[in-house]
């Protein structure tokens, strides 16, 4: 993470990691220490944690907003909280941390910038905690923070601490963790408010960032590196007004920049069919503008007449790539129906969509051991590398170079629901 504070920006983290880490505490002291509860929503939990037996406030409860879940005292459900502090706006995902949720902290890590994975200080690194830092491994979510938590109930030993994080450093370095990813270690506790927003006495050995800070500096998305432009068209404008001159001819692309930006006069390419024009003027509602960049909604107007329809990629002509029929991705599978390699399904790929067949499932990935495993099926919340045939060509990416375009969704086409979400190799 740099040191450059990012103001006014949008910082999307989830929080991660073993059953009763103290996830949802975390994220409930984030909001009460921020200031962001209302007094209402305060009274509410105050009542129920006094109907519970409990002294102090259940700040969990912000978070466990199900019945269930606060019958259990588990998270099932991924819930978003969004809080924002003088210099920026956050959207918080808390996921849930038992295996049979795998789907729905996939669904969680699929727009996070930063994975906060917890480890209790007293139990150290567990299967789920492995478990998490691979999905967020998987699903490309470039900054870790590693918390260690509960450090009141070690009574806030360093030498705690420093075994934990030799342990996670070890494991992040097996499975290629800490090569591809920015990983930081925090010591705290998010019962008392150590180390969160406020830096208290009682570690004064630990010398970092607080976790806000980690945040505050932390990127977002988009802002690292450069991206290549990508436009996938979602509508063709085309008013057709016979009394006005100006709308009678207008023709265009609308849709959002999933990546890169575009400015007027640029040379672009539209996919697949490889016609070639300029960009002749961006549109954003009535305002003209002379150029546009990621996650804005734009129309574009080109110089030529090019056939183009919903489901085509706009892109730069020296940023342009070979459709492809084939994909290969790690695929997880979200529904209670097994995938069946007999079927046919739809990849609905940014606004394009194609049938498609699979072809080889190479292995299942063990989520909590890691290992290889041949089959010729998936169950709900299995995670497998696949390959797909598909009846129309698809403008892809690696989901490591461009989450947008190197993601899509598997939908069953007798029931139109949505079975599975892939990340192209």
């Amino acid at each position: 993470m740099t040191n450059t504070t990012h103001n006014d920006s949008l910082l999307r983290f989830m929080t991660c990691g073993s059953v009763d880490d103290g996830k949802s505490t975390l994220i409930g002291r984030l909001l009460y220490d921020t200031k962001t509860i209302l007094a209402d929503t305060l009274t509410q939990i105050s009542n129920t944690s006094k109907k519970r037996g409990m002294e102090a406030v259940d700040l969990s409860l912000l978070t466990d907003g199900l019945q269930a879940e606060r019958e259990q005292g588990i998270t099932i459900d991924v819930a978003y909280r969004y809080f924002s502090t003088g210099t920026r706006k956050y959207i918080i995902a808390d996921a849930p941390g038992h295996e049979q949720y795998t789907r729905n902290m996939v669904t969680a890590a699929s727009t996070a910038n930063l994975a906060i994975i917890l480890i209790d200080a007293r139990r150290g690194v567990l299967t789920q905690t492995r478990r998490h830092s691979y999905l967020a491994h998987l699903v490309g979510i470039p900054h870790i923070v590693v918390a260690v938590n509960k450090m009141d109930l070690v009574n806030y030993d360093q030498a705690v601490y420093d075994k934990i994080c030799a342990d996670y450093a070890a494991f992040a370095a097996e499975i290629g963790l800490a090569a591809a990813r920015d990983i930081r270690f925090i010591p705290m506790s998010a019962l008392n408010g150590d180390m969160l927003v406020d830096r208290l006495e009682n570690m004064p050995w630990y010398t970092g960032e607080t976790l806000i800070e980690m945040l505050e500096k932390a990127p977002a998305a988009h802002t690292e590196q450069s991206e290549a432009f990508r436009f996938p068209v979602q509508f063709v404008c085309r008013p057709h007004a016979s009394d006005d001159p100006e709308l009678h001819d207008f023709r265009g692309f609308m849709g959002r920049i999933e990546s890169g930006e575009i400015a007027v006069g640029d040379a672009v390419t539209v996919l697949p069919n490889g016609y070639q024009s300029k960009v002749k003027a961006i549109q954003l509602g009535t305002d003209q503008l002379q150029s546009a960049s990621t996650e804005q909604s734009v129309t574009l107007l080109l110089e030529d007449e090019i056939d183009t329809s919903r489901g085509d990629m706009i892109v730069k002509s020296a940023e342009a790539i070979e459709p492809v029929k084939q994909v290969e991705a790690f695929v997880c599978w979200l529904s209670e129906t097994p995938l069946s390699t007999a079927r046919t399904y739809i990849i609905r790929h940014t606004t394009r969509e194609s049938k498609a067949k699979v072809g080889t499932i190479s292995y299942k990935v063990d989520v909590n051991t890691l290992e290889q495993q041949a089959t010729s099926d998936l169950k709900m919340n299995d995670i497998a590398r696949i390959s797909f045939k598909l009846a129309q060509p698809l403008m892809i990416d690696s989901y490591k170079n461009n989450r947008a375009t190197g993601a899509f969704i598997i939908i069953d086409e007798s029931t139109n629901n949505t079975v599975g979400a892939g990340m192209i190799v």
